[in-house]
């Protein structure tokens, strides 16, 4: 198949925008997080013992079918490059490197607080529109809300875990944490880094006028707003929204800061 790459890390991170930059090059193919990665698991979990006629399928033939799953899913993208986005692929590292052994992983990371911050901002902002991030259940308070969302199965607790999973694990070489910090302030020291991270030739991407806009997704979804991307690529300092506490109950988690806790060969932008 064509070059493949995946775009993962954590929520309300930059995977959009950096999605929304990278389609600018008319080789690659970049978007939102998409099914393959749900799928794939539905598969290798099919092709386990928990099926009676898993004793038909080796190892040989697992590969072959999940390759043929990433074939199947980009037949007709014409693109040289593409990049697949979902917050589960860092779970599946070993896996990837295995099935795709020159890809690489994009892992978008933020302060855990302001991811916190940007999920409730949006809850606050569609007040009317219950979120399925909150299974559409109307109420609650920001406390309720970010114990949600942090927990193990939460939306950012679970990616959070896988994350750290694959910055400590054997496949860290892959890997490159792209700070979402770093790619609002100086995008095009972040592109480059990820370019010669890829082994790509470097393209002309315009940080003025950067679109990408899935409103049928994220008005059904009960988050308008929740992947657009419009305009300039710039950083926008605000207040937070949480209340002091709750803020400052994350304030340890961003483990790719400290350099006591950075893993050797880890690469971080």
């Amino acid at each position: 198949m064509k070059s493949i790459h995946f775009i993962s890390g954590l929520p309300r991170s930059g995977s959009t925008l950096l999605a929304a930059l990278l389609r600018q090059n008319p080789q690659f193919e970049a978007g939102m997080s998409g099914p393959l990665a749900g799928l794939f698991g539905a598969l290798v979990g099919q092709m386990s013992a928990r099926n009676e006629y898993s004793v038909f399928i080796d190892d040989a033939k697992r590969e072959r079918i999940l390759r043929g799953l990433f074939d199947s899913f980009y037949g007709d993208c014409k693109a040289e490059v593409i990049f697949d986005t979902s917050r589960g692929w860092c779970a599946w590292m070993p896996a990837v490197v295995r099935l795709f052994p020159q890809s690489k992983v994009i892992a978008c990371v933020r302060d855990v607080s302001w991811i916190v911050d940007s999920i409730e901002r949006l809850v606050q902002r569609n007040v009317f529109s219950p979120s399925s991030i909150f299974g559409y259940t109307p109420g609650g308070t920001v406390y309720t809300r970010a114990n949600a969302v942090v927990g193990p199965d939460g939306m950012v607790g679970a990616p959070y875990d896988a994350l750290k999973q694959a910055c400590y694990g054997e496949q860290r070489d892959r890997l490159l944490l792209v700070q979402y910090e770093t790619l609002t302030t100086d995008p095009a020291a972040t592109l480059r880094t990820i370019y010669e991270f890829l082994g790509e030739p470097l393209f002309a991407h315009d940080f003025t006028n950067v679109t990408y806009d899935v409103a049928e997704f994220d008005d059904r979804a009960g988050t308008p707003g929740l992947h657009t991307v419009r305009g300039t690529v710039k950083a926008e300092p605000r207040q937070t929204l949480l209340p002091p506490d709750l803020f400052g109950r994350f304030a340890r988690d961003a483990f790719w800061r400290d350099p006591a806790r950075i893993p050797a060969g880890l690469r971080i932008v």
